[in-house]
């Protein structure tokens, strides 16, 4: 995985090959921060990553210069890479190591300015619906935070109530909500 812009721009990253994920492509990850980049200073924004896995996003925005980052994924060889990359590089990435529905289910009263998700792209339709959902009930947007869902073009999640809008890049989609 390469990261794209900020201080780490153009550095690889090895993650382990035995961890559970499918990491956003280049493309989809660099045309997803050219739309965040033009509605937000990304050094203001607190972030929580759901369903991290390599860290990929997350090592994204701390490397444009977010400071506040959580990162959440189950599996703990990914929370492991996740905090050792980040020590690494000081980028301040919290992480918890959680059953992302459960988190959520946790969470009071904490607000985001964007809250990215990028579940196994094979579950079932009604655990995207329950994400969002969760993410609204709970009220855990700020005032003009956002919530992005990326998932496979074969989804469509533009029935969910607060959908903005989808964007499309080769098999991956990045679904808004706000």
């Amino acid at each position: 995985m390469r990261i794209i812009s900020g201080k780490l721009k153009g550095r690889r990253l090895m993650a382990p090959k035995n961890l559970p994920v499918r990491p956003t492509t280049d493309m989809a990850k660099e045309a997803l921060f050219n739309i965040l980049e033009n509605r937000y200073y990304l050094d203001e924004l607190e972030v929580l990553d759901l369903f991290s896995g390599t860290g990929n996003i997350a090592f994204e925005f701390a490397s444009r210069g977010c400071t506040d980052i959580t990162a959440v994924d189950r599996h703990y060889p990914c929370i492991k890479f996740i905090n050792e990359v980040s020590l690494e590089f000081d980028l301040g990435i919290k992480t918890i190591k959680a059953d992302v529905f459960a988190f959520l289910d946790a969470l009071n009263k904490q607000r985001y300015d964007i809250i990215f998700a990028d579940p196994p792209y094979d579950i079932d339709l009604s655990h995207f619906e329950r994400l969002v959902t969760s993410i609204r009930d709970k009220q855990l947007l700020s005032e003009e935070g956002l919530c992005i869902v990326e998932h496979s073009k074969h989804t469509s999640l533009s029935h969910v109530e607060g959908f903005q809008m989808q964007k499309k890049y080769g098999g991956n989609c990045f679904s808004f909500f706000k």
